[in-house]
């Protein structure tokens, strides 16, 4: 691929969504060629099924079936989005990506890892991030941030969501090459002045 491959990961109220935001800022400023997407979402079908996935009236959804869900939309976003902006040189950054599912269904649901890993490599074509950078920060505090109006992942008990903080330090203590723990601090800027240093030995920029 020519183009770079950036993901964003980290349980529910860890700051993605304002990070990715910021960072895009800064690479519009540097003139860097980005493209942002989220998971699941940013195709048409994707948007569907994240309505699906997010509603919190469907509370009698399986991990298998979220599983299931969730791998139609990226595949759709892979063939869509990724793939063709990665081969024209672009940038892509993306809110969340295979190693969501993974700490969501696999070590918090209770699925297969290996499957989920299989199933993963065959709807992404085997494209992998470049750098994954995995916000952490006190998983109470960040929960309580969310809002009051909150979607079926965010709506699943405490225990559920310390074991996906648990997979995600998992994942990050076997591929410590590409992703990169970044706890927040108290101000934003700081937390984001760690993120772009990262972004910008991978970007060289």
């Amino acid at each position: 691929m020519k183009g770079k491959f950036i993901t964003f990961e980290g349980p529910e109220g860890s700051g993605k969504s304002t990070h990715t935001k910021l960072l895009c800022e800064y690479l519009r400023d540097k003139n860097v060629d980005f493209v942002y997407v989220r998971e699941p979402g940013s195709t048409k079908i994707g948007e569907k099924i994240r309505a699906i996935l997010l509603d919190a009236e469907n509370k009698e959804m399986s991990d298998i079936t979220e599983v299931c869900l969730y791998m139609a939309a990226r595949a759709q976003l892979v063939k869509e989005v990724i793939l063709p902006e990665l081969k024209k040189g672009k940038v892509v950054i993306s809110d969340r990506f295979l190693d969501a599912t993974i700490a969501y269904q696999g070590y918090a649901g209770g699925l297969d890892i290996e499957l989920i890993k299989a199933i993963g490599n065959a709807v992404t074509l085997g494209i992998k991030p470049d750098l994954t950078i995995l916000l952490d920060n006190d998983l109470g505090r960040g929960l309580n941030q969310r809002g009051k109006i909150n979607d079926r992942i965010e709506n699943k008990p405490l225990a559920y969501h310390k074991k996906v903080h648990f997979g995600y330090m998992e994942l990050a203590k076997r591929e410590p090459a590409r992703i990169k723990i970044v706890y927040q601090e108290t101000e934003i800027i700081k937390t984001q002045e760690k993120i772009r240093e990262l972004v910008d030995k991978i970007l060289r920029v």
